[in-house]
């Protein structure tokens, strides 16, 4: 005996290569980062770009040969000719369009931080899991070749002791020409968002998740974090975009009964994104989450936000 198909799942069929991928948003990142490397992939079809100027999305689709989308309208359209969503916009307008994107049946592929309340957050990380989509948060440092080695080495090696994290840019500092400054969320919530992501992602799988955080601020937009790990280590973190270009740089160190190994240096964020892609689309294959899914997403906005009322930001 057969029964009739459900016509009310709203479940898409499973991926083939090429993977489907559109992208919302078109600025500084979507044009140097991501835009690039989904038309370059050789397991995706960058099947259009958002913007909320239809000739920025006009200029950055055609650069790499596909359809533009705009409006409200456009949103549902893209969505609906693509697998799975990268987004290159702002987190808390990155937030609920993940949700509606979910929704949709649409595979994430997110930027960090994934919100900026815990709210928001928490509202993607239960859609991806009531969709059953695929989500990939990109911390640039858990993609990048040469640090994503370092970082399953020193988990494996084990008996940390304590950790050191700095991570300070000048993207503020005086005589700035970066085009990244002129981003209203990231001068408004500073490194602790935006750098403080990277380093919680690295800390987290080392040593441990964080079960007691301490934060102060420090001078312009800096912020200091000490944390305890389930491991039994100590981390402390030192985040900030304001530093003077002389003392603007990125540092992690641990330390253990093996001795001390510091995180190499990487080539760049666009490899680190097709990386990114990659895991995104093992995981739609596999059905396994990858480890830098929505929870963990919503997991470092905990942490950050927690963070930020501490230290009277």
């Amino acid at each position: 005996m057969t029964t009739p198909a459900d016509t009310t799942s709203t479940t898409r069929p499973t991926p083939t290569t090429p993977l489907r991928i559109g992208l919302l948003g078109t600025g500084p990142w979507a044009r140097n980062t991501q835009a690039p490397a989904l038309a370059a992939h050789p397991g995706v079809e960058l099947s259009g770009v958002w913007g909320r100027r239809s000739e920025a999305a006009e200029e950055l689709a055609s650069a790499h040969g596909t359809r533009a989308y705009t409006g409200e309208a456009g949103i549902d359209a893209l969505l609906e000719a693509s697998d799975a969503v990268a987004f290159a916009l702002p987190p808390d307008i990155q937030a609920p369009l993940a949700v509606r994107a979910a929704q949709a049946g649409c595979h994430l592929l997110m930027d960090k931080p994934v919100a900026t309340t815990v709210d928001g957050a928490r509202a993607v990380a239960e859609a991806a899991a009531k969709a059953e989509v695929a989500s990939v948060v990109f911390c640039t440092l858990r993609f990048a070749p040469e640090t994503t080695a370092w970082i399953a080495e020193q988990t494996s090696v084990g008996g940390w002791f304590t950790a050191r994290a700095q991570w300070l840019g000048s993207l503020y500092a005086e005589g700035s020409a970066s085009e990244y400054a002129d981003s209203p969320w990231r001068r408004e919530k500073g490194g602790l968002w935006d750098v403080g992501p990277h380093a919680l992602s690295v800390l987290i799988p080392v040593l441990g998740e964080v079960e007691h955080l301490t934060a102060a601020r420090g001078p312009a937009d800096t912020t200091h974090l000490i944390l305890r790990h389930t491991s039994g280590a100590s981390s402390t973190v030192t985040l900030g975009l304001s530093a003077p270009p002389a003392a603007a740089g990125m540092d992690i160190e641990v330390r253990g009964e093996h001795g001390t190994a510091a995180v190499p240096d990487w080539d760049g964020a666009e490899a680190a994104f097709r990386a990114a892609v990659d895991a995104l689309a093992e995981a739609v294959r596999t059905g396994v989450p990858h480890a830098c899914d929505a929870r963990f997403g919503l997991r470092l906005t905990e942490l950050l936000a927690e963070a930020e009322t501490q230290a009277g930001r």
